[in-house]
């Protein structure tokens, strides 16, 4: 077996599962779950008939590139949403959603043979596919503090020189889970000059663009570096999907882009490693991405959730309305003494509320503490009225007293 396998930590999920092993929660409450990050909104109709309208395609053997209508239509949603200009030959492929991608660009651009070994960059607290990306390529994790005091902007100052030196690939997570924080333009500035400088790639998770709270729209690592005089997105490759955007995680579809030259390694790999979207797939999404009404509409729909929910839970956690994305990254009480496990809990023994404990998603470091730990990520993705009760009845946990 891959040595590296036994490096591997396990998911938040399962530790959520042994935390909740052998507590009953109160039978008078049904079961709220705030745990996992899934969209709940129904799946525009449209979608599901383009999809069911193209079985067809199941007849034959997908290319890994996709056809041109599929990467222009990833062009296309570009240009609308970001003004950009891709070429979609050579600066777009189709992925099986941001998580394979994730991983599989880690694969393709690490070089496991330079010693010492490489170094992968990744925010604290993350998305566990970054960690696991990591390891498996044979690099080693870094993880760079967030910031609460700067609305949870990644601490980028804090990595030694040394540690620039051997990065080969820093993941950024903009709208970032769980924190909804996103990179301001200097960030990504300060980011570009090292890359210049180191020659590491940098992998934007972008998946959460779409839901946003603020009047301007989140910028794009894409963006970004074309407003930084970089049209030829060096060394950048930005990743986004439908899940979120079009409330379809089980489509698993998305795209990559960026740099046209790690564009056609990555593409080598894929080829290899079988991971070509099905034509019955790519034909949902050239109808997903080419409409932004329901987009709209869904943006709209976790805007008024979280706008009756905040107000509820900020006088009783350290909590505010985020950026973007569709979780709350809330501090427990002081009672609790940064006790997030055992909050959560007792939230689902006497509640029936799942929330995740923030330490799940961070690492304890030599360098800094996990970030995570006194915190709760509360994903708010079933229906409005559902969301609500759940927040009521964590306010009256807290004011029930430890």
């Amino acid at each position: 077996m891959n040595p590296l396998l036994s490096r591997l930590q396990p998911y938040p999920f399962e530790r959520l599962k042994q935390l909740f092993a052998g507590v009953t929660p109160n039978p008078e409450f049904p079961a709220i779950s705030l745990g996992i990050g899934e969209p709940k909104h129904a799946t525009p109709a449209f979608i599901k008939e383009a999809l069911s309208a193209s079985l067809g395609a199941l007849a034959a053997y997908p290319a890994t590139a996709g056809d041109l209508k599929l990467r222009t239509a990833f062009t296309d949603w570009l240009r609308t949403r970001y003004s950009l200009s891709l070429d979609p030959a050579t600066q777009v492929l189709p992925v099986n959603g941001s998580r394979e991608a994730l991983f599989s660009l880690a694969q393709t651009v690490i070089d496991p043979t330079v010693s010492p070994p490489p170094v992968v960059i990744s925010p604290n607290p993350f998305y566990q596919i970054y960690e696991g990306a990591a390891l498996l390529s044979g690099a080693e994790p870094y993880y760079v503090p967030s910031v609460p005091a700067r609305n949870f902007a990644v601490d980028w100052d804090s990595v030694p020189e040394a540690v620039w030196a051997r990065t080969q690939l820093v993941f950024v997570c903009s709208p970032g889970n769980p924190t909804g924080a996103v990179m301001a333009l200097d960030e990504w500035k300060k980011l570009f000059a090292l890359s210049d400088r180191h020659g590491f790639v940098i992998a934007a998770d972008e998946c959460y663009s779409e839901i946003y709270f603020r009047d301007e729209p989140p910028l794009s690592g894409l963006e970004a570096s074309v407003q930084l005089g970089r049209p030829d997105f060096r060394n950048l490759i930005a990743l986004t999907s439908l899940s979120k955007r079009s409330n379809v995680p089980g489509l698993r579809s998305g795209f990559v882009a960026g740099d046209a030259a790690i564009i056609k390694k990555f593409l080598l790999y894929r080829t290899y490693h079988g991971s070509a979207m099905s034509g019955t797939v790519g034909a949902a999404s050239i109808a997903a991405w080419g409409d932004e009404a329901h987009v709209v509409e869904n943006r709209a729909k976790y805007r008024a959730k979280f706008a009756a929910v905040t107000p509820l839970l900020e006088p009783v956690l350290d909590v505010r309305l985020p950026d973007a994305s569709f979780y709350l990254w809330a501090g427990v009480p002081e009672v609790w003494a940064g006790d997030d496990e055992a909050f959560a809990r007792a939230l689902y023994a006497q509640y029936n509320v799942t929330v995740l404990p923030g330490s799940y998603l961070a690492r304890d470091t030599d360098h800094s503490a996990n970030p995570g730990r006194g915190r709760i990520r509360m994903a708010l993705v079933a229906e409005t009225a559902e969301c609500v009760e759940a927040a009521e009845r964590i306010v009256r946990f807290v004011k029930d007293g430890r």
